[in-house]
């Protein structure tokens, strides 16, 4: 499958000053880029840092960033499910995870994370698939929030339907294993018939159980 990865930015003016939100970004431009400190949720920053540069550069990889002029204070990150994870058994080259997705504490609350999804959607190839995002609430920031699982889950929510993605049922064991965690996800509008019945297969592979 050919991946076209079509540029888009916008300024986003918040409290703490002007964003700039872009992408996807080649691997090169990631690298020269500073990453914020505060950019801990998953790895510490060194190591985010390279591990976006690498995904920027799989072929189906997308990386978008806001950035605060050289300084990378958000990302999300788009490419294939993890080989570990059931999303990838369909072996479907056109359902693609929205991997992480992450802000600074200081920018939060400014809309950098809604604006982060509808710059990535403003891209056409993303008709073309099935965009997945699997939320657990052990990487939410409950602590620095101060918020419950369920005020947590609500931003979440809000966050990703900014970006077009619905709420999708699962019997999939991890989601599953906590009411809070979700599956959602976004159908492009090109994607067919076949695709679309063979993601609601891997969404229920447990049905035949009972």
């Amino acid at each position: 499958m050919e991946h076209k990865k079509t540029y888009n930015s916008v300024e986003l003016e918040t409290q703490h000053g002007t964003l700039i939100i872009e992408g996807p970004l080649p691997g090169k431009e990631i690298s020269e880029l500073e990453f914020h400190e505060d950019l801990v949720a998953f790895r510490p920053p060194s190591q985010q840092h390279k591990a976006i540069v690498e995904i920027a550069d799989l072929p189906e990889g997308r990386i978008l960033v806001a950035r605060e002029e050289n300084m990378i204070v958000g990302y999300v990150t788009f490419l294939y499910p993890d080989p570990l994870e059931r999303w990838s058994e369909g072996k479907m080259d056109n359902l693609i995870e929205l991997g992480a997705i992450e802000v600074i504490p200081k920018y939060r609350g400014s809309g950098v994370g809604k604006s982060l999804l509808k710059i990535s959607m403003m891209d056409d190839a993303f008709e073309d698939f099935i965009v997945i995002t699997t939320e657990y609430y052990w990487h939410w920031d409950l602590k620095g929030t101060g918020l419950n699982v369920w005020e947590y889950r609500k931003i979440m929510e809000k966050m990703m339907q900014a970006g077009g993605l619905e709420y999708y049922a699962t019997d999939d064991p991890e989601i599953s294993s906590h009411p809070a965690n979700c599956l959602m996800a976004k159908i492009g509008s090109r994607v067919d018939n076949e695709s679309i019945q063979k993601f609601d297969q891997l969404r229920f592979m447990n049905r035949y159980m009972y």
